[in-house]
């Protein structure tokens, strides 16, 4: 499963990254930022695979304007 990492410029296209890449990164943070292009359903399957593993993970919404289409998702994913 592919995901897309939070722009670092509004004009920026989103990189996307396997699931196995974000876990080999696991060892070295454990907060993500994803682009608001993923669907909820794509990041609830990612929270469930965590989860499966033994990790335990917190999503949310973060807002950094004042649009409503003006926002990432910030997700934690911990032993």
């Amino acid at each position: 499963m592919k995901l897309k990492l939070a722009r670092t410029t509004l004009k920026a296209k989103p990189k996307s990254v396997e699931l196995s890449k974000i876990e080999e990164e696991l060892e070295k943070k454990s907060i993500f930022y994803f682009d608001k292009e993923n669907s909820h359903k794509e990041l609830k399957e990612m929270i469930e695979y965590f989860e499966e593993k033994g990790y335990s993970v917190y999503m949310r919404e973060v807002r950094y304007g004042l649009d409503d289409n003006e926002y990432i998702y910030e997700v934690h994913i911990i032993r």
